[in-house]
């Protein structure tokens, strides 16, 4: 019979111990938990850590009834439309990989749950269920019941909680224990053979071995509990070679204050944590300083427009507030928690639960952010500031999420085996002084595991590229990680977009062909043409300049890359391709919009692109790349674009969303590309998400969309070439960051092996390691991103 519980580890109760299926365990709640993993196919679960179960605790679990009373409800989800409900809960006892695993499997524990993603550093868990068939109370207990008892704070996301007191108080008894240690220990460094030193040593160190307990016991717990933890769970941690070290002296010190050979190294204990929590205090402050987490202040370049007494005015995000009316077009992202105020709303929320089929909303009805409009314009009402951080989780779902990062397998192995290396370079040095001078052993073995530090290393990358992230969005470029900017530097082919990527979707010069319009006509053609977000319509819409009037679209539908029709005033409506309007292929090589109004072909409208400034000197410096443009318009402006791409660039016309797709496809099976795709963001969709870089053009209109990595305000367009050249240097800093923290784990090492780095002197260089390279990574990017970005 095991002594241990199978499940979580803790010590089974005497008489009292559970035995089921070979296996013993320390309460039901472990055994159940057990049951329910492996029913459901899931016993791998164990193979990640031995016991790293968290016991459950399914004792007040009552205080869960109240989460399905409708004003807590709605407090505390993120979502809830249809079936499908979105809540984020805090679970503290979130600690290694398994509790990842199995969180991230509720769906395959639960039919009704169906996904979830843990934020392992914040200790959170976003789980998408059927509230028609589990209730929100059910599900928090049935969390508990596997251990994972959420926290329940409606406020939990705004409001940030300090975590720096505890820090600092011990660090205040760390530094007063130090300096009466060190006051205790001066006369034996001054005087050796005094009678009054002699006659009161005794008393001296039984102080400093009093004043080293709270510094030892208390102080360094995190560094215990962190290692006791690692041992625990089967994963060698950082915090093992300094736990081991700190013991190590202390122990040391207890036998040669004991056995009256030295007054120990008390004071140098004391000071190795007092400098190690120094340095832990301003690592945490560095990276607070330095964090690079959007704020709510630094918005996304989308603009949304807001109805300001019957005037429609484009805004920003950060100009949105509660009150605010809005339009929302076909196939717009609602940015905020709304109310609906007119218009027929069909909301896809594929991009909160990945159920895409449309739920129908009627007159004051809620509509939660991050869903999507399908079908006519809607005006609405902002109930809810606009949540950054909501909308960049929702971006950054694993269903969006395109390959692994190599630089974060390269520093997972490295970390992975840092600590054995050390543990083994410790021991054989330890041998090594053991022969030569045993007085000095203790020394040595110490410095070895205070000095090496694998930290410096594993703050490269994400700092590098954090910073990175940070300079693009003060360029009005978002990436919505920083897994982005590793592959933008990989890129070798860039795909570009003709209307509104290249070309300004709002500056068309535009004239009239066909039967002339009437004042009726012209307005109704208007009210079609501001449902769409086509760069097509827009330009079309503005050129009408009639005035804005919300009129009710029946059987309104767009077709991608064709045209949009409807139903106002009886009314029936047609614009798009002569396919789409007149079921003939037109003759002409150049961009048209057909109208016909009941069926009855009135004209057309021409367009003539005007492309974005300095287009061909920004092509001239990516001709380092393959470059190909593929475009659903005709082939009229193809001698122009001719002489402003480079030669051998790959110009293709007449392309539907599919075909573009196919071609992106294609070169990277074939070719083995890694290719950049430029779009409008909502009519190439499809080939953004399928290229490894999708970016989409914001000029002034909504086109946010899941399926693209970063979002480009068309102001900044021009330094597409620069934000290029930032990444790949952003890869060069990283591997001089590795360099570097190599470098000074060598260089640390060589001296503690030597005998000549003290501990106290290790516990200084330690953080310092890790603060060098942050300010390293800091300078270099800043340096850089000046440089490039004049």
């Amino acid at each position: 019979m095991s002594e241990n519980c199978y499940h979580c580890g803790q010590k089974n109760p005497k008489n009292a111990t559970i035995h089921f299926d070979d296996k013993d365990f320390c309460c039901n709640g472990c055994k159940t938990v057990y049951e329910i993993l492996n029913t459901n196919k899931l016993g791998n679960y164990y193979e990640f850590n031995s016991t790293p179960g968290i016991r459950p605790d399914s004792k007040n679990t009552s205080q869960f009834d109240l989460l399905d009373t409708p004003e807590i409800f709605d407090e505390v989800v993120d979502f809830s439309e249809g079936e499908h409900t979105l809540v984020t809960f805090k679970i503290p006892v979130i600690h290694c990989s398994s509790c990842v695993w199995v969180l991230e499997s509720l769906h395959e524990l639960n039919p009704n749950i169906i996904s979830s993603n843990v934020n392992f550093t914040r200790k959170t868990v976003q789980i998408t269920f059927k509230h028609n068939e589990l209730k929100l109370s059910e599900l928090a207990k049935y969390l508990t019941q596997l251990g994972y008892k959420p926290i329940i704070n409606s406020e939990n996301n705004e409001k940030s909680t300090s975590e720096n007191n505890d820090l600092i108080i011990k660090l205040a008894v760390a530094g007063f224990c130090f300096g009466n240690v060190m006051l205790l220990a001066l006369p034996e460094y001054i005087e050796q053979n005094d009678f009054w030193l002699e006659h009161y040593k005794t008393f001296f160190r039984f102080m400093m071995f009093l004043l080293s307990l709270p510094v030892v016991f208390y102080c360094a717990s995190d560094y215990f509990k962190s290692a006791f933890s690692g041992l625990k769970n089967k994963i060698i941690n950082i915090d093992i070679p300094i736990s081991i070290g700190i013991l190590v002296l202390f122990l040391r010190s207890c036998y040669e204050a004991y056995y009256d050979i030295s007054s120990g190294y008390f004071d140098s204990l004391c000071g190795l944590l007092f400098f190690m929590l120094i340095g832990k205090y301003f690592q945490q402050r560095t990276y607070q300083s330095l964090s690079f987490d959007r704020d709510y202040k630094s918005f996304y370049p989308i603009a949304i427009t807001r109805v300001d007494f019957e005037e429609h005015k484009n805004i920003l995000l950060s100009e949105l507030k509660v009150g605010d009316r809005i339009i929302i077009r076909n196939e717009e992202i609602i940015p905020a928690d709304v109310i609906l105020i007119k218009g027929n709303a069909q909301i896809d929320n594929s991009f909160i639960t990945g159920e895409s089929k449309p739920i129908e909303k009627e007159i004051g009805d809620k509509i939660f952010a991050g869903g999507k409009q399908k079908g006519s314009l809607i005006e609405c009402e902002v109930i809810k500031n606009v949540n950054q951080s909501y909308l960049t989780q929702l971006w950054n779902n694993s269903a969006f999420t395109k390959g692994e990062s190599s630089i974060n397998n390269l520093t997972n192995f490295v970390s992975k085996y840092f600590t054995i290396i050390i543990l083994l370079i410790t021991l054989l040095a330890g041998v090594y002084w053991y022969f030569i001078d045993i007085s000095k052993m203790f020394q040595v073995i110490t410095a070895i595991l205070i000095v090496a530090c694998p930290c410096a290393l594993a703050l490269s990358a994400p700092f590098t590229l954090g910073n990175m992230m940070r300079i693009f969005g003060k360029l009005k470029f978002y990436v919505k990680d920083t897994f982005t900017i590793e592959k933008i530097a990989k890129i070798n082919h860039i795909v570009f977009d003709k209307t509104g990527t290249i070309s300004l979707g709002n500056k068309m010069n535009i004239r009239y062909e066909g039967e002339e319009l009437n004042e009726k006509e012209s307005y109704l053609l208007s009210c079609l043409l501001q449902n769409s977000n086509h760069p097509l319509s827009r330009s079309l819409f503005e050129y009408l300049s009639t005035e804005n009037s919300f009129e009710e679209v029946e059987n309104y539908e767009e077709q991608t890359g064709k045209g949009i029709s409807g139903i106002i005033q009886n009314t029936i409506i047609k614009i798009g391709s002569s396919i789409f309007v007149r079921n003939t292929k037109s003759e002409t090589q150049q961009t048209e919009v057909y109208v016909s109004i009941n069926n009855e072909t009135k004209g057309k409208f021409i367009f003539k692109n005007e492309y974005r400034k300095d287009l061909k000197n920004i092509l001239e410096q990516l001709s380092e790349f393959k470059l190909s443009l593929i475009s659903g318009d005709n082939s009229n402006e193809k001698e122009y674009l001719t002489t402003i791409f480079p030669k051998k660039s790959n110009l293709l016309f007449n392309q539907s969303p599919k075909e573009k797709l196919d071609f992106i496809e294609q070169n990277q099976i074939q070719n083995h590309e890694k290719i950049i795709m430029l779009g409008d963001g909502l009519n190439d969709a499809g080939a953004l998400k399928q290229s490894d870089i999708g970016i989409a053009i914001a000029d002034d209109i909504n086109s946010f969309t899941p399926s693209s990595d970063a979002i480009l305000d068309g102001s900044n367009f021009s330094l597409l070439p620069n934000f290029i050249e930032l990444s790949k240097k952003s890869i060069t800093i990283i591997k001089l960051s590795f360099t570097i923290s190599f470098m000074y784990n060598i260089v640390g090492l060589s001296f503690a092996v030597s005998g000549y780095l003290s501990p106290l002197v290790a516990a200084i260089l330690m953080p310092i390691s890790s603060i060098s390279v942050v300010s390293f990574t800091s300078i270099a990017t800043w340096y850089v991103g000046k440089k490039c970005i004049k």
